[in-house]
């Protein structure tokens, strides 16, 4: 069995540690042919009876990411403009989930073994530097979390970005707030290449996706317009994600990922893979 209590972290991240969208799919899973998911399954009072579910199967890391994301299947979409776990100054906030807190709560879980770890690595993979936390147990610094998903894929806490290896890649300008980083532009696989990919089988269970907005369409910088998880089953590669806007709702989902790349408003993606 593979998995880890902390993340293997590039040098990079080790030195700074110390929307309404078309889409065809059914929520259980039945008509896509995917076997179906208890639906909003993870909140704070089962997850150690998951966690001896799934320690007890043969998975690889990418496959636990998977696993677990698909454990949230229903839960509804977080409104909160900022997120409700960052309001509330909490780690864990499962009841209603973004596709960032999604991907954070996803991995993390993936890669510890145990719920207090997964928390105790939150601290870690969330911040530029690391999360602290009061005596009472209230999150200090949120301000220094990551907020878009550019600064997940830069920090390599989230992966290798292996979107270079997957197709021919289009270079898109980043936004002037990641020129401090010497950020100016990306590489990302445009919407046209991924149906190739996926034909080549190139994309696995775990990977994070990032989907990467029109420039045009940027509202405050952000390139990184929406993420979710990718899981291979039935032989099929499927998205599990966050669906819904802050101001329509919404609840994670499940749904063919080339289906949701051929009707989706970006213009490309950016795809890291902790495996």
């Amino acid at each position: 069995m593979r998995f880890l209590f902390f993340p293997r972290i590039s040098g990079r991240a080790l030195a700074a540690v110390s929307m309404v969208l078309i889409f065809f799919f059914s929520p259980s899973g039945h008509a896509s042919g995917l076997p179906a998911a208890p639906t909003g399954l993870i909140n704070g009072k089962n997850v150690s009876r998951l966690y001896s579910e799934v320690n007890s199967k043969n998975l690889s890391t990418g496959e636990r990411i998977a696993w677990f994301a698909r454990r949230f299947i229903g839960t509804p979409y977080d409104r909160d403009p900022l997120g409700e776990y960052v309001t509330r100054k909490t780690i864990v906030a499962d009841d209603n989930v973004d596709c960032m807190y999604h991907v954070f709560r996803s991995v993390e879980l993936a890669l510890a073994g145990t719920p207090a770890g997964a928390e105790r690595l939150a601290l870690i993979m969330r911040f530029r530097d690391v999360g602290r936390l009061s005596p009472n147990g209230e999150v200090l610094n949120y301000d220094d979390r990551y907020q878009y998903g550019l600064d997940m894929v830069l920090s390599g806490k989230w992966g290798k970005n292996i979107t270079g290896s997957l197709g021919k890649t289009e270079t898109v300008p980043a936004s002037p707030r990641f020129a401090k980083e010497g950020v100016s532009s990306v590489q990302v696989l445009p919407k046209k290449e991924i149906g190739q990919a996926l034909r080549k089988t190139m994309f696995k269970s775990g990977d994070l996706v990032f989907f990467v907005k029109d420039p045009a369409r940027r509202v405050v910088g952000e390139v990184i317009g929406h993420m979710g998880i990718l899981a291979a089953q039935g032989g099929q590669i499927w998205l599990i994600h966050a669906h819904g806007t802050k101001k329509m709702g919404g609840a994670v989902a499940q749904t063919r990922f080339g289906d949701y790349a051929r009707s989706m408003p970006f213009i490309g993606i950016i795809v890291t893979r902790l495996d």
